[in-house]
């Protein structure tokens, strides 16, 4: 049988492809095939958004074109049949006219890296096309699927505010605590500007100037649909077109998978190795997408995508009596915190039904209110109720293997009936819940007599479960107080889960589920209460009211204040203004060059690593048998192939591929080389290698029990300790957990080499924060000069530390491969494996104790830092060194003593991380801070305050600080966010709220700038000068969305005194500037300016004469003048930090420069029964010195925020017992999404404090931010203090251990009451948990 042609459109243009293979995704073919580079590859399993695109079809079933939004990384090309595709490039240009979406983005900076921008725009453009005046609720609804790193989210919602209705205002009628009107405004003679853009500016929304549909599919909606046969090289693709053909084909080939949007098996087939070779469309079946209104309930098609059931059932909603509706409200609180519009929009109720996912958060909702299944097959049709038979096994259903699901039918509820769901996930949106629940009651008519009951869940066995054995026994019982605690002591007992229960966090499951029938209880109450039933007996305490309120938040508020240029400076001069990023149009057009969006050279080859599945083994053998089988394979590269010196890393403690034995999963063993990244990711999985296993040591307890450390330990002391703790009243001690962070840049490591045949030379094109080591490990490993290596940078989608070093994993081995082969290779890790292999911020385990008095003064303190540093040295040194700098935080404390050991694990080496080593030296200190604050019964905004530093203090590293604003920021943050007002207000809510409890927070900072090993704080600068009068600017730093080279053309313009227009920086090389420190430690603008500034001065001085000359000439013409008189209009310029340099032996010598001070001010509230907890408002004051770019700086401040947030409330990483990463990819590792960011967030930068240590006053601004969100930690640990309060028993310790970060679990572990006592777990003896504590 022929295959048939594939026809589609993008962007207006006819595509015919007539091989289309399913394997094929709409993002690979359209990079690879149509060069259309805007939509990203982020994460490849839809749970970033940075490949969303836009898709439009006739629908024959509402007879009207729909458009909705779709993660093109999981779309196959197979189901686009007559589709139209929109992406980024084709609603709008920087070359013709950019679409308004684009314009204000790009202009309220909610553009730094640009990476994830594209799918951001298309989401907010498919939301326009749908709804022209959306609300702020459907505009923040709109981006549930899609993830930003370095923005914090606040400037694209604010942006975007600027489409909704009224620009999102409420008019002074809204109830809300963030009306603008309510804002105090207290605005002073300095003109403190609240406005980073001028909304005025922008160019109108106008829905008729939108490309239309393509006519020639419109055409089309009439012509009878032909059933469609795609064949590729291992998959079979079978487009349906009625039900008859479909059972046809199910008898035909029962083991057949059918797909409608492929948000499963494609996640399947690309990560789970797994193969379906033959596929059945079923989404053009009009019995399979019907809605049919019944009876007893609404029916749905399997087909039917959620985001169709999810508009039936908000109508139904509206339409219907209460009490019909109690299912559909349930269903529809699932599906509010289900997926992204990009998921919401494929799959179909059906698929999410047969895939029997065990945390399902649908199912149990099914399960509990008894949804009727119809299933047919050839010749049979057969009508099922949805319950705890219906999921005999894992992943398994009642189905036979050539049945079908035809419909859902959804019950309306009676009279009497109450149905809730519940869902406690890591993050609200997006996210795969750890329990998810359904429950419903039925009462006797007029009574509270139970006479139906039904509990079930997700998320607590490998199915979706019932539980049978407790409420049999409640039939006619009264729903009551008794009830209540024979249901909870049933479901500790009928529910168990053994210690090492996949998914780990035993106790937190066990203690939800009880917690869900806890707030069920209540909540039924509360309705009950409203109808006046006979015999009422249980009555609702008004102060556990809360408890049963469903999540909702207020649309978010933000203010930033920023002061504006003195009056008189001149309107070309853009330094101090908030410039936007001068890349940030071409960024939301997608017209921005990332290293993977560089077209494939014609010959080009791909490379996949291939990695050790072991923490510590010996290799036996390596067997590349099968990977030769694959198409397209073209070698295997071991050790054995490397010219030059296997040996890498900055320690030379590194080999490029392992040679005899491995240290870590993930570990790099070599690597395949084949014609296209698809092949290759087969070739690698087909490479099979035998081990012999050693003993590994994964965590730090397991390091410190076996003494496996990196040299010897790091420790800065003064003052007299033992004499300090004597006189101490009281003394302190514990330990702390401070977790890993993944980096989580949305654009993974990529590398392309292309050889160019003569003497060894070699171009690389690279994302890499550290050109200098990439050129240098290359060079060693292939044995040539580094003058035969350029290295080249144009931008990076993001970078925090993670690009640094360990960016040359990845090309060094691409570089082998392209000397290997002679030809150009390119490498792009996939999420999961960059996850793997290159490491994060390390995890810190400290052990402190600290003397203090009476009235909270501390007089002695001693903490033992350690850190995971993996299986390597890498950078752990100086980040231990770092955190040793950072253990004072702010506090004056006489006699101190640090230490600090590096723990040698079999883990991925961990590496530098936005910060380095600073924030979990500060947490710690701000931990033990607050200890003494409650032991001593002391507010704890007065301990801190008075053990903060004065001006002209010495540290415990014995520098002088100079220019100390500190106190400065900590009086504007504390009257700007009305502390003592808001600690009232929450310490009445917390009077009236058993179940709900808030806590505040103040926490300031203090980060020391420069690179602590003292040659690096150096940089160069090269200027050229054209004879049109443009400048070409070369800096030694990388651009990764930090907005460095918008800086560095607002400093050439200033000292130039021409506007920026005429200046351009291309990319960072190491060709024009060599031996560049990498763009770290927040220094890059110091350094840099500095540098750009001495090469700009020297071009001036050349022109000087000319310039007397011709006094009002302009710049072109004393350009001009100069080039005909035979002068250099080239120049370079070099910086180094002055008088840098610590010793550690003799605790002398000065390690920074100077230091950033910020404050900020956090109240969250959290819920006790799940753990839950909301940022509801964050006031931060932030010491920048003189803003470069306000724009800019604000953009840092809230984006290290927001990265903080994820560090010490959201990111988790697990590992199994031996040693495996278990947290891969978006939809297990959480970061923060919009809904994350405080409601109300803002943002000062102080006035009037000029820095004189910096580039034009300014102060550096990318990392120190980023402790600030410890203000949202330590408001949650007092809000949990707060609970332990009031449930105070006899026993409960006034102290409590809470470790980093805060997630759900941690917090409702702490909030100990009746439920988490019946939950107790322990752990025996030889016992292997699911995950560790690293």
């Amino acid at each position: 049988m022929t295959a048939d042609e594939l026809v589609f459109f993008v962007n207006g243009k006819k595509v015919v492809e007539k091989n289309a293979d399913p394997e094929t995704t709409l993002l690979a073919y359209l990079r690879r095939k149509l060069g259309l580079s805007g939509t990203k590859l982020g994460c490849g399993e839809g749970g970033c958004g940075a490949c969303t695109v836009m898709l439009s079809k006739y629908d024959r079933f509402q007879n009207k074109i729909v458009h909705f939004s779709a993660n093109a990384c999981l779309a196959p090309i197979c189901s686009l049949h007559h589709v139209a595709v929109t992406t980024v490039e084709g609603i709008g240009s920087t070359k013709t006219r950019m679409h308004p979406v684009q314009e204000r983005i790009a202009k309220s900076h909610g553009s730094q890296c640009g990476f994830c921008t594209p799918g951001i725009v298309m989401s907010m453009y498919t939301l326009l096309r749908n709804q022209p005046e959306p609300t702020m609720e459907e505009i923040e609804d709109a981006f549930q699927g899609n993830l930003c790193r370095c923005t914090g989210y606040r400037p694209i919602l604010q942006g975007f505010r600027t489409f909704a209705k009224d620009g999102g205002c409420c008019g002074g009628n809204g109830t809300s605590p963030n009306c603008c009107m309510n804002q105090t405004k207290n605005l002073t003679d300095i003109t403190l500007s609240p406005s980073l853009f001028k909304p005025e500016d922008f160019s109108p929304l106008d829905p008729s100037q939108e490309p239309i549909f393509p006519p020639e599919l419109l055409r089309l909606k009439d012509a009878p649909q032909k059933q469609l046969r795609f064949e590729g090289e291992r998959v079979t693709w079978i487009q349906a077109t009625t039900l008859k053909e479909l059972l046809d084909l199910k008898a035909q080939y029962p083991d057949a998978k059918l797909v409608v949007g492929n948000t499963e098996i494609g996640i399947e087939m690309k990560f789970k190795n797994k193969l379906f070779p033959v596929i059945v469309c079923p989404a053009w079946i009009p019995e399979l997408n019907s809605v049919n209104h019944g009876p007893e309930g609404i029916s749905f098609g399997a087909a039917c995508p959620l985001s169709s059931v999810e508009k039936t059932l908000v109508d139904a909603v509206a339409k219907l009596p209460v009490h019909k509706t109690e299912v559909f409200r349930a269903i529809l609180e699932q599906l509010r915190w289900f997926a992204g519009k990009q998921v919401k929009s494929v799959a179909s109720i059906g698929g999410n039904i047969i895939n029997a996912s065990p945390i399902s958060d649908l199912n149990p909702v099914l399960m509990a209110s008894g949804a009727k299944l119809t299933l047919v097959s050839q010749g049979t049709k057969r009508t099922i109720r949805m319950d705890h038979t219906f999921f005999p096994a894992y992943r398994k259903t009642l189905l036979n293997p050539e049945e079908i699901l035809l419909s859902i039918e959804i019950p309306f509820s009676r009279e009497g009936e109450f149905l809730s769901a519940f869902k406690q996930a890591s993050r609200r949106e997006d996210d795969i819940a750890k329990v998810t629940s359904g429950m419903r009651v039925l009462f006797n008519p007029g009574t509270i007599e139970v006479k139906e009951l039904a509990i079930c869940y997700g998320g607590m066995a490998d199915r979706t479960i019932s539980a049978l054995k407790t409420t049999r026994k409640q039939l006619s019982k009264f729903w009551n107080e008794e009830l209540l605690q024979d249901v909870c002591a049933g479901l500790a007992e009928e529910l168990y889960l053994t210690p090492d229960a996949p998914g780990g966090m035993v106790e937190f499951r066990r203690t939800l589920t009880l917690s869900f029938f806890f707030k069920f209880y209540l909540t039924v109450l509360q309705k009950l209460s409203t109808k006046d039933t006979e015999n009422m007996q249980g009555k609702l305490d008004p102060t556990f009211a809360s408890a049963t309120l469903l999540f909702q938040k207020e649309p978010p508020a933000n203010t930033q204040l920023f002061q504006e240029v003195p009056k008189g400076q001149s309107e070309e001069d853009m330094v101090g203004r908030p410039l936007p990023h001068l890349a940030a149009t071409m960024q939301a057009c997608g017209e921005a060059v990332y290293c993977d969006d560089i077209p494939r050279y014609e010959n080009e080859l791909s490379l996949r690593l291939v990695t050790s599945t072991k923490a510590h083994a010996m290799i036996k053998s390596i067997d590349i048998s099968e990977a030769q089988k694959v198409p397209g394979f073209v070698c295997f590269l071991t050790a054995d192939d490397i010219p030059g010196s296997n040996k890498t890393g900055l320690f030379n403690d590194e080999t490029v591929f392992a040679e005899d034995k491995v240290t870590c999963i993930g570990h790099i063993i070599g690597a395949v080389v084949t014609d296209t990244p698809e092949h290759a990711q087969r070739a690698a999985q087909g490479v099979k290698i035998t081990y012999e296993e050693l003993p590994a040591i994964i965590t730090i307890e397991d390091a410190i029990k076996n003494n496996s450390f990196y040299g010897s330990e790091m420790k800065i002391e003064k003052g007299d300790l033992k004499k300090g703790f004597d006189e101490a009243d009281n003394v302190v001690s514990g330990e702390l957990y401070i977790g890993g962070q993944e980096h989580f840049y949305l654009e993974t490591h990529c590398t392309i080499a292309v050889p160019k045949g003569e003497e060894g030379e070699m171009e690389l094109f690279v994302s890499t924060q550290n050109t200098m080591k990439t050129q240098s490990f290359v060079a060693k490993m292939l044995g040539v000069k580094e003058n035969r290596i350029v290295v080249r940078v144009k931008r990076m989608g993001g970078g925090f530390g993670g690009k640094e070093t360990r960016s040359t994993v990845v090309s060094t081995a691409v570089a082998l491969a392209a000397h290997k082969t002679g030809r150009p290779v390119r490498c792009m890790l996939d999420r999961d494996e960059d996850m793997l292999i290159t490491g994060g911020r390390h995890p810190f385990l400290a052990r402190y104790k600290v003397g203090f008095m009476k009235t909270g003064k501390i007089v002695a303190l001693e903490v033992d830092h350690y850190s995971n540093a993996g299986n390597t040295m890498d950078l752990s040194q100086s980040i231990m060194e770092r955190a040793l700098f950072h253990m004072d935080n702010c506090y004056k404390i006489p006699n101190i003593r640090g230490t600090g050991r590096l723990c040698k694990t079999n883990l991925p080496s961990n590496t530098a991380f936005r910060g380095f080593g600073g924030p979990q030296g500060m947490l710690i200190a701000e931990y033990w801070m607050s200890e003494v604050a409650v032991t001593c019964g002391l507010p704890a905004e007065e301990v801190r305050r008075m053990n903060m530093y004065n001006e002209g203090d010495l540290t415990h590293f014995n520098q002088k600080l100079e220019g100390f604003t500190l106190p400065r920021c900590w009086d504007e943050c504390l009257a700007g966010s009305h502390y003592q007002d808001r600690k009232r207000a929450v310490e009445k809510f917390n009077k009236e709220n058993y179940w709900k409890k808030r806590g505040l927070s103040i926490i300031p900072t203090k980060f020391g700038i420069s690179f602590t090993l003292s040659f690096l704080n150096q940089a160069g600068a090269l200027v050229h000068v054209y004879t049109d009068g443009s400048v070409l600017l070369t800096h030694g730093g990388t651009e990764m969305g930090q907005g460095l080279h918008t800086k560095m053309v607002q400093v050439a313009s200033k000292v130039l005194k021409i506007p920026t227009s005429k200046i351009y920086i291309s990319e960072t090389s190491t060709n024009t500037v060599p031996n560049t420190s990498p763009t770290a430690a927040s220094v890059s603008t110091d350094i840099n300016g500095e540098a750009v500034s001495k090469a700009c001065k020297t071009i001036l001085e050349r022109l000087e004469p000319f310039k007397k000359q011709k006094p009002n000439g302009s710049w072109e013409e004393w350009v001009n003048t100069a080039y005909e008189n035979a002068v250099s209009l080239s120049a370079t310029g070099f910086y180094k930090t002055p008088d840098l340099g610590y010793s550690f032996e003799t605790n002398s010598g000065k390690p920074f420069h100077y230091f950033s001070y910020g404050v900020a001010c956090s109240e969250v509230e959290i819920d006790c029964l799940t753990g839950d907890h909301k940022n509801l408002y964050t006031d931060i004051v932030m010491d920048v010195g003189s803003s470069l770019n306000p724009a800019i700086d604000i953009g840092q401040v809230e984006g290290a925020f927001v990265q903080g947030l994820g560090l010490f409330t959201l990111e988790e990483l697990h590992y199994s017992p031996e040693g495996s990463l278990h947290t891969r990819g978006p939809s297990t590792y959480k970061i923060p999404a919009f809904g994350s960011i405080p409601v109300e967030f803002r943002v000062t930068l102080l006035r009037d404090s000029p820095n004189d240590k910096a580039i034009y006053n300014s102060k550096a601004v990318g990392e120190p931010p980023l402790f600030l969100a410890a203000s949202i930690f330590f408001a949650i640990k007092d809000a949990i203090h707060a609970a332990r309060v009031q449930r105070a028993d006899s026993n409960m310790k006034k102290l409590f251990q809470l470790d980093s970060p805060a997630t759900p679990e941690k917090i409702r572990n702490a909030c100990v009451d009746e439920f988490t006592n019946l939950c107790i777990t322990g752990l025996p003896e030889n016992c292997k948990p699911w995950s560790l504590r690293v």
